[in-house]
């Protein structure tokens, strides 16, 4: 038997509960992978590899993922819309020799000298399974303020903070191939129950309608995701027991919201990073986290340097990869996550990114900081905080606003916006002004796209 965990082990668990992976088109039965595989009949050569996996189809991946987990010697994960050349230094670092792909069209970096398909259904194997290797994962940070790393996981780090659960049907508005689709598709499978997940191009209405058929009872998504679903008024097309935000600050004013719509279901938003891991989450209906946690003992600790949080834990990543790559931690083994927090009282709440400041006439100001308090106004539904340049500041802060339904994108909205904004921020964060939008930019992670 293995010394570490592996994928094939995880499913013995909910083995014989029917269970599946399901997305628009594909229903991955999981028992099945006893005796077949999406790689069959090459799993064979691609044991001991450096595997980079390029696949579209989200079930495709799922299948994956279960197939090289203590297989490969490695896996890089590429999320979609990947260049050839971004793709092309990936492949180097991760000294991937083989790649998997469902479209013969795909573009095959120069390293590699094996190419296999990932087809489903499963076909069947011809050999018991030997899953004994502990396969390194690397997955690329979500670049929302610079270029993305590759960071260096196992299944131990991934699976850290999830424990024995009953059977819950989960659903993720996330890509299983950023962190925190990952450990949405982790705690599925580790548990009793199934994951149904989106599909390319599907439209919201549709994916909370597959959502309701499958009766899911946990669900996550980042609090752009949850926006959305408060402005399409269909989000009572599902009724779960617990909804997770993950990913982006979350405010009062969404957790506020999302109380109201599901009255009956826990309210969780959750920090986690891809190079940190999963840290803490927090079910009390506020923004931020009690300044009690901080550098108290126990698996995770944490500490405030310079306004940033600082992390250690067992569930962090091994470290980046590539040559020149820096180093993760400092000398105590702490992960500077560069999220900026503030503490007010018995809290500390998150300000922004160290790296998303905005500079104006020499005085900080983080986006976020400023979209809490437009969010926080009662026509506001969500909000995009951004720089225009400035001749004689430099930059100036300005927002795109979505109202809610009924309100009037006028002048006098603006300016009722604004004056509150002038009540509880200084002049220098106030917008000056704003732009009036149906919907706001997201990025594929799943995230308000800052730039663009």
């Amino acid at each position: 038997m293995s010394e570490w965990p592996n994928l094939i082990s995880c499913l013995q668990k909910g083995r014989g509960r029917g269970r599946v992976v399901a997305t628009r088109d594909h229903a991955l039965a999981l028992d099945e992978f006893e005796h077949a595989s999406s790689l069959a009949p090459d799993l064979k050569r691609l044991r001991g590899r450096s595997v980079l996996l390029s696949v579209r189809d989200m079930a495709k991946v799922a299948a994956a993922l279960i197939d090289l987990d203590g297989c490969a010697r490695r896996i890089l994960l590429v999320p979609p819309g990947w260049e050839s050349r971004r793709l092309e230094a990936a492949a180097s670092d991760a000294e991937a020799d083989a790649i998997v792909h469902d479209d013969e069209d795909a573009s095959t970096p120069t390293s590699v000298d094996l190419t296999v398909a990932c087809r489903l259904p499963l076909q069947p194997v011809s050999s018991p399974r030997i899953a004994n290797l502990e396969t390194e994962w690397i997955l690329p940070t979500s670049g929302t303020t610079g270029a993305p790393k590759l960071v260096r996981h196992t299944l131990r780090t991934l699976i850290g903070a999830i424990g024995e659960a009953p059977s819950q049907q989960w659903a993720t508005f996330y890509d299983i191939r950023r962190y925190g689709g990952l450990q949405i598709f982790l705690r599925a499978l580790s548990g009793r129950g199934s994951l149904t997940l989106g599909a390319q191009g599907e439209g919201l209405s549709s994916l909370l309608a597959r959502f309701g058929d499958a009766k899911i009872t946990h669900i996550s998504g980042t609090p752009t995701h949850w926006r959305k679903v408060l402005m399409s008024g269909e989000g009572l097309r599902i009724d779960p027991e617990y909804v997770r935000l993950s990913g982006e600050i979350a405010d009062e004013g969404v957790l506020a919201a999302l109380h109201k719509l599901y009255s009956r279901a826990r309210i969780e938003h959750a920090y986690a990073s891809t190079e940190a891991g999963v840290v803490f989450a927090v079910d009390d209906g506020r923004a931020g986290f009690p300044a009690s946690w901080v550098e108290r003992n126990g698996a995770v600790r944490m500490k405030i340097v310079d306004g940033a949080l600082h992390v250690r834990s067992g569930r962090s990543a091994l470290g980046f990869l590539g040559e020149g790559a820096p180093a993760l931690t400092d000398n105590e083994g702490f992960v500077d996550t560069g999220d900026m927090v503030e503490g007010r009282g018995d809290r500390y709440y998150f300000v922004g990114r160290r790296g998303g400041i905005i500079n104006v006439g020499g005085a900080k100001v983080h986006p976020e900081e400023v979209e809490t308090a437009l969010n926080a106004h009662a026509i506001v539904r969500a909000s995009r905080v951004f720089a225009r340049t400035s001749p004689i500041t430099g930059a100036l802060v300005f927002a795109d606003v979505v109202l809610r339904d009924g309100c009037l994108p006028d002048a006098a909205s603006e300016g009722d916006i604004l004056a509150a904004c002038r009540a509880s921020l200084p002049a220098y964060m106030v917008p000056a002004g704003l732009r009036f939008v149906a919907d706001l930019p997201m990025t594929d992670g799943g995230k308000l796209a800052r730039h663009g």
